[in-house]
């Protein structure tokens, strides 16, 4: 059972952590113009732990984002960027012939480990490269470890995968695996900016301003709130209506609004109500609040549950886009 906060000691922790992550989108937010719910959903895959996917035509400000990030975090970073002709040696590393005089002028193979050993990775247009490179993450974003070589490899913490896709209605992409898409903690969709956003987007982009963020926050520092932010305390009510928000993507479920039974193939995996207990966590924080709520859920769902669920045939066919099963299915699903 559950039990609200109380010490005088966590509540000025928990300021602390609050104070941290203002600072932090505001560092962000300097640079970036706008998408500030894009900015809480890849602020909220740092300290929830979890990898982010960014979907949006290309032009949006997704890489300047995540790069902004990785600036503002004072975290080491790379940039992959995805092509057909990428293999997964350039991701993960390979082993190469080293010839010198300190081996005796003999040779030996050397491991030369590849941009993956980074903390904050952007796997930039990742669905523009074929899926067994794609696959070439799966492992890392899994288990923190890269096997090449024969030997397996331990990647730097903390670590964090930010991956950006093209719209999959564009020519020369490859759709992400099922299994894959399910490592990912959020889907965030990049929508186009509005006719405000583009103006101050233009004053600030075509002037002399700087476009460099400054560190607010370093590793230690970061995982100190990651496990600040995971003793956070539930309300077992919380984690039921998550339960039941969870079994609504299921066709089968009592619960499951019409189109959910209707145009929906397979629900979400556990990893969805893990996802949104987290980002639940983080939303408070942002907001300023001690403990996550109903209303917390409700706005990370979307991200959290768009990429796990699976259309059928007639779904695809008749265009239903699956946030408008989550739309419905978090207005049909019983708080009580």
């Amino acid at each position: 059972m559950s039990t609200a906060i109380t010490t005088a000691e966590t509540q000025n922790a928990l300021q602390a952590l609050q104070d941290d992550l203002h600072n932090l989108v505001s560092e962000v937010q300097r640079v970036i113009v706008g998408q500030d719910r894009v900015i809480e959903g890849v602020v909220t895959c740092l300290l929830a732990g979890g990898h982010g996917l960014l979907e949006g035509v290309p032009g949006l400000g997704k890489t300047l984002l995540i790069r902004t990030l990785a600036q503002a975090v004072d975290l080491e970073f790379a940039r992959v960027q995805f092509t057909p002709d990428l293999m997964p040696a350039d991701i993960v590393g390979t082993s190469v012939l080293v010839q010198g005089e300190e081996t005796g002028g003999s040779s030996r193979l050397e491991y030369q480990p590849g941009p993956i050993f980074s903390n904050i990775v952007l796997a930039d247009e990742i669905n523009r490269a074929t899926p067994k490179t794609q696959s070439a993450l799966l492992e890392a974003m899994a288990e923190g470890t890269v096997t090449a070589g024969g030997n397996t490899r331990p990647l730097p913490v903390p670590f964090l995968v930010l991956a950006t896709q093209n719209p999959l209605e564009m020519e020369g992409t490859y759709p992400l695996p099922e299994a894959q898409l399910d490592r990912f903690l959020f889907k965030i969709q990049v929508d186009f900016p509005g006719e405000d956003e583009l103006i101050r987007i233009l004053d600030r982009t075509t002037g002399s301003d700087s476009q460099a963020a400054k560190p607010v926050l370093d590793g230690p520092r970061l995982l100190a709130m990651r496990e600040l932010t995971r003793a956070i305390p539930v309300a077992d009510s919380l984690t039921r209506y998550v339960v039941r928000v969870l079994r609504a993507t299921h066709p089968t479920d009592d619960n499951a609004p019409e189109l959910v039974k209707r145009y929906a193939r397979f629900g979400a995996s556990p990893r969805g109500a893990q996802a949104m207990l987290l980002a639940a966590r983080v939303r408070c924080c942002l907001q300023g609040r001690l403990s996550p709520s109903i209303d917390d859920v409700r706005a990370v769902a979307p991200s959290a549950l768009r990429h796990r669920m699976i259309l059928n045939f007639e779904g695809e066919a008749e265009g239903i886009a699956v946030d408008d099963c989550l739309r419905q299915l978090l207005g049909s699903v019983p708080t009580d």
